[in-house]
């Protein structure tokens, strides 16, 4: 009996790098439709319930020290980010994880790294008690500061009309959270997915076979590339190992306080992953190229070449957005003493 030793993994590349230049087109369009849906349309943003979201996305006097937005860890000049391993919060303090890309926070299926938020409404409300986020006492602090300053009072009559008394920390969360929900912008990968071959370069196109055929796509999939299941960070391998931690996150085992949660994230969406550094919960790998070595080496065993690595960096490229047009300060509203 004869055995056949499987093809290498760069043989296999090659095979479908080889495919490709012959004119494989249609099946990389094929095999990526099967694997990923183009991003749908994003809600209006000109609705009242949108326009209150962004101007308190941006307003920080609601915090405890009067400095702290969202908009504070999620900065337009840095896609959404705010370029720390961790965000500092209210007081200056640390926040306990990297503060990843606002832009793709609606296309997931859990907020938070450890899944402790199951909404993007529920994440902007309890931020608001954040011990190290926005720092207040209680909600009615929260609300107190809002009705003091005059035009919310109005607009959130106008966003919540039927209500009768609107200006509430449930009304924050949901605002909030129709903002967000227009942020996510088309790619050129979503212009692919929609049939357009001319979309990605061919390195790009190299890329996505790359990043297929490695096993990426197993979990980063979907319209998010990621984002919509939990994974243990270190399939293979300790995480930890591999990016220098010396104290390793137990991750969603100290929200579920079961082991075999040890070690288990949200597996992150990778849209706008190359504008987006520092990488993973802790913000421990600075390049995108090493990033992409580590998560060969712990979820997948493989050692990824450099030509291998640079090839899934490539088509990582095309999963940039364009920076919405929206997200941007309002001209704030004046407080109170502006009106005495």
């Amino acid at each position: 009996m004869k055995f056949f030793a499987p093809l290498s993994l760069s043989a296999a590349l090659a095979a479908a790098t080889a495919a490709f230049a012959a004119g494989g087109d249609a099946s990389l369009l094929a095999d990526a439709k099967r694997l990923f849906q183009p991003l749908p349309a994003p809600p209006s943003a000109k609705s009242d319930q949108a326009e209150l979201g962004r101007r308190l996305f941006f307003e920080s006097r609601v915090s405890a020290d009067g400095n702290v937005s969202c908009s504070h860890c999620h900065l337009p000049e840095l896609h959404g980010s705010d370029g720390l391993p961790k965000s500092f919060g209210v007081m200056g303090k640390v926040n306990p994880r990297n503060a990843p890309t606002i832009f793709d926070a609606a296309l997931q299926f859990k907020a938070h790294w450890r899944g402790d938020r199951e909404t993007i409404e529920e994440q902007a409300q309890k931020s608001l008690l954040g011990p190290t986020s926005f720092g207040n006492p209680d909600y009615a602090t929260v609300i107190a500061t809002l009705k003091s300053i005059p035009g919310y009072p109005e607009l959130f009559a106008k966003a919540f009309p039927n209500e009768k008394d609107p200006v509430n920390e449930t009304n924050w969360g949901k605002a909030i959270g129709v903002f967000e929900r227009t942020l996510p912008l088309p790619t050129r990968f979503d212009a692919f997915l929609n049939g357009d071959a001319k979309a990605l370069t061919p390195a790009e196109q190299t890329g996505l076979r790359t990043f297929i055929s490695v096993g990426c796509a197993g979990c980063h999939g979907g319209v998010g590339v990621g984002g919509a299941s939990f994974a243990k960070f270190g399939v293979v391998s300790d995480y930890w190992k591999e990016t220098g931690v010396e104290t390793p996150d137990k991750g969603r085992a100290d929200v579920t306080k079961n082991d075999a949660d040890l070690y288990v994230f949200k597996v992150p969406s990778l849209r706008n992953v190359a504008k987006t550094a520092p990488y993973f919960h802790d913000g421990s790998v600075a390049d995108l190229t090493r990033a992409v070595r580590v998560m060969g080496k712990t979820q997948l065993g493989v050692d990824l070449s450099d030509k291998d690595a640079a090839s899934i960096v490539a088509f990582l490229g095309a999963l940039t957005q364009p920076v919405p047009n929206n997200f941007s300060a309002p001209t704030p509203l004046p407080d109170a003493a502006a009106h005495k």
